[in-house]
């Protein structure tokens, strides 16, 4: 059986879902396809955690799923912008688990990604699929995966 890996960039998937489709990322149906006929060595989702009572729910909805959640505290700036990047732990975690998989997932459109892909399919060999959603997805990090899937009807919760 294929051993996968999955990770998700949670504020990178919630808000290109909800700015192009309107509605929310359906996890659930994700997990059943990125798992399917898989045996999952591991799977994370990274999140900015404000503290509040509909976000715990949706970190055990997460959990319950099967997921490891990452938390980062909120960190609003003076001049109003927040901070809140999980880039550098996502690498760190896909570069620590790739060399134990044959497939690794990863949810998000961020180009920042792309290097290490393309540096994971090179050093270890693996399969990369990219979910995204099409429009705001970075070129460049289709261009790096084995399989790009776009997030579309049955990925969304209507």
């Amino acid at each position: 059986m294929e051993k996968v890996a999955i990770f998700v960039d949670v504020q990178n998937i919630y808000y290109t879902t909800k700015q192009i489709h309107k509605c929310h990322f359906d996890y659930n149906a994700f997990w059943a396809k990125a798992t399917s006929n898989r045996k999952v060595v591991k799977a994370i989702a990274y999140a900015i955690d404000r503290g509040d009572e509909k976000q715990k729910q949706f970190q055990n909805i997460l959990k319950g799923i099967g997921f490891e959640l990452k938390l980062k505290p909120f960190i609003q700036r003076r001049d109003g912008s927040a901070k809140g990047d999980w880039d550098v732990g996502i690498t760190l975690d896909v570069m620590e688990h790739s060399k134990n998989t044959d497939a690794v997932v990863l949810a998000s459109g961020d180009g920042d990604f792309d290097l290490l892909l393309s540096k994971i399919r090179n050093d270890f060999a693996v399969s990369v699929e990219v979910y995204g959603v099409a429009q705001l997805t970075a070129r460049s990090l289709i261009n790096s995966a084995s399989k790009f899937t776009p997030i579309e009807d049955d990925l969304l919760l209507k």
